[in-house]
């Protein structure tokens, strides 16, 4: 003898059941290929500070010295040109920061938390490569008694390559990281809102009222006092 189970029948205030997932629809929050790209950009964008140092090293200008034969001097102790080094190097920076930027937008539109990593530490590297790449260059001259003995008495010389603000080295990441935000914020398609649940508005709604008249079946109400039998 097999037992029935009861079956409430669903209430019309109910909302209706949503429909089931389908299998894989659920993808994970990063890929295999968000952490690839993240890696491209940040080799990518390291290999680019080579470009800093280059420039920088080509338009800085140079502090020049001069030597009495005792004793190595500024030769223009007003020149600003300890400061242009600086300014060079910030400027290359920013406008390196806003091409590579630029460049990974254009590259992944998508963006995502690898690239932005990636973007960052790459531009990290890539001013302190810049950096250290420059100073290399300029160091023709890191011995000041040297190159005065070598250029002579009162024969002006170039003194080596010096980045005195050190802050400037976060010109590259920061304007990187931020523009590439900037873009990703104001261009990035958004993912679609998902579906209704098949009409569902969310808001209840009565019952409509029963209808005041119904057909009823006739009755036999028995006959009538016309109709009654004689006797």
């Amino acid at each position: 003898m097999g037992v029935t189970e009861a079956v409430t029948p669903q209430s019309p205030f109910d909302p209706p059941p949503s429909p089931p997932e389908k299998p894989g629809g659920t993808a994970a929050a990063i890929r295999p290929e968000d952490i690839r790209d993240g890696a491209v950009v940040a080799l990518a964008v390291a290999v680019a500070g080579l470009l800093l140092g280059l420039l920088w090293w080509w338009l800085a200008p140079r502090v020049q010295y001069v030597s009495n034969g005792e004793a190595v001097f500024l030769r223009n102790s007003e020149s600003e040109a300890r400061i242009a080094a600086d300014g060079t190097f910030f400027l290359l920076a920013l406008g390196l920061g806003v091409l590579s930027a630029v460049g990974t937008f254009l590259w992944r539109r998508a963006g995502g938390v690898p690239l932005v990593i990636g973007l960052a530490v790459g531009s990290c590297f890539a001013a302190l490569a810049g950096w250290r790449f420059g100073l290399w260059l300029g160091s023709s001259s890191t011995d000041l008694a040297a190159a005065a003995a070598a250029a002579g008495k009162g024969v002006p010389f170039d003194a080596p390559l010096e980045l005195l603000a050190h802050g400037t080295l976060l010109a590259w990441p920061m304007t990187a990281v931020l523009l590439h935000l900037g873009f990703t914020a104001l261009w990035t398609p958004r993912d679609p809102e998902p579906d209704p649940l098949y009409g569902w508005s969310g808001h209840y709604q009565t019952a409509p009222p029963p209808s005041a008249e119904r057909a009823l079946p006739p009755t036999d109400t028995g006959p009538t006092a016309s109709e009654a039998p004689r006797a």
